[in-house]
């Protein structure tokens, strides 16, 4: 009871930051196994997590959609689904060897970076992937052309990473990324490698973007910042990492009943956001927490208003 009173003392605004949850990528993905199990029945199976949230995962596992991480795992001719976040070729060949149906809800946005990979890697220039190590979608990008690629986790490896030909060099950036992260590394490349190609259009996608702009706002008015998703979630951590750089004391929750009260003592304004792989009811179960703590104001804090939607797979896709 103490907890509760400290928390609700002060409380009074509730700013949101939007864009927040799903993206067009994630609400594909998920439409993916949906649709699947839809037409085809239960189970559906999905090598890895389709998105990266709890929430979503034991949704779709109650559904009978049944999560692997190997395509081993996968029975004979059963139905497969490779996650938003890609798959190497060598996946993709296993597959094809087994005669696995399988349908790709792999984002278009990690599709493009993959293009990039075999493009650059084709014309012969080692491909520096500016990303986090053990990540799938990084995964996926190195085995595109795995004796041409090096993943590059920090300014740190920038400095020390060896090519074949300084003169031949290109880089690309996982889509997750912070901005202002992934801005940094470029540059300390660029130092080192002067004629450094990058890709035509930017890397790190519109809704990573747009989500880290919005909370870094948000974070300048607000004491805290709850950022709703899962602790493997990347775009997820990067939103509290902005918010932490914004000047404000931020955490990462899977849902409500993760937030921590002792972190609202004595604040008296809030903000709250959602990674790209978070459910907006997640956000929505916050706000009414925190409308019973006391807070009286809720307010939308939009930095962009996003339109973005794409095309189903044509395995599932309405006739």
């Amino acid at each position: 009871m103490t907890e509760w009173a400290a928390a609700g003392s002060g409380l009074r605004r509730v700013l949101l930051a939007s864009p927040r949850s799903f993206c067009a990528g994630v609400e594909r993905a998920i439409a993916v196994v949906e649709q699947a199990l839809h037409r085809h029945g239960p189970p559906v199976y999905v090598r890895k997590q389709i998105v990266h949230n709890a929430r979503v995962v034991a949704d779709l596992r109650a559904r009978g959609a049944v999560f692997v991480d190997d395509l081993d795992e996968v029975p004979d001719g059963a139905l497969t689904v490779f996650s938003a976040h890609g798959v190497a070729p060598a996946v993709r060949r296993e597959a094809a060897d087994r005669g696995l149906p399988v349908i790709d809800a792999t984002c278009p946005l990690v599709t493009k970076v993959h293009a990039e990979a075999r493009r650059f890697a084709g014309r012969g220039d080692t491909v520096l992937l500016i990303g986090h190590p053990g990540h799938e979608e990084t995964d996926g990008t190195l085995g595109e052309a795995p004796g041409r690629i090096r993943l590059v986790s920090d300014p740190a490896a920038a400095e020390t990473v060896q090519v074949d030909d300084p003169d031949r060099v290109s880089y690309l950036v996982q889509t997750t990324l912070a901005t202002d992260e992934a801005a940094g590394i470029v540059e300390a490349l660029r130092r080192r490698f002067p004629d450094l190609a990058g890709p035509g259009s930017d890397d790190i996608c519109y809704a990573t973007t747009n989500r880290q702009r919005a909370v870094a706002e948000v974070a300048g008015r607000a004491d805290v910042v709850l950022v709703l998703g899962s602790d493997n979630s990347s775009n997820s951590r990067r939103l509290v990492e902005v918010a932490e750089r914004a000047g404000a004391r931020a955490y990462l929750v899977d849902d409500v009943s993760r937030v921590d009260l002792r972190w609202l003592a004595g604040v008296t304004t809030i903000g709250v956001s959602a990674g790209a792989s978070a459910p907006p009811a997640l956000v929505d179960e916050v706000v009414a927490a925190l409308g019973a703590l006391g807070a009286r104001e809720v307010s939308e804090h939009t930095t962009t208003v996003e339109d973005v939607a794409f095309t189903l797979p044509k395995e599932v896709r309405q006739p």
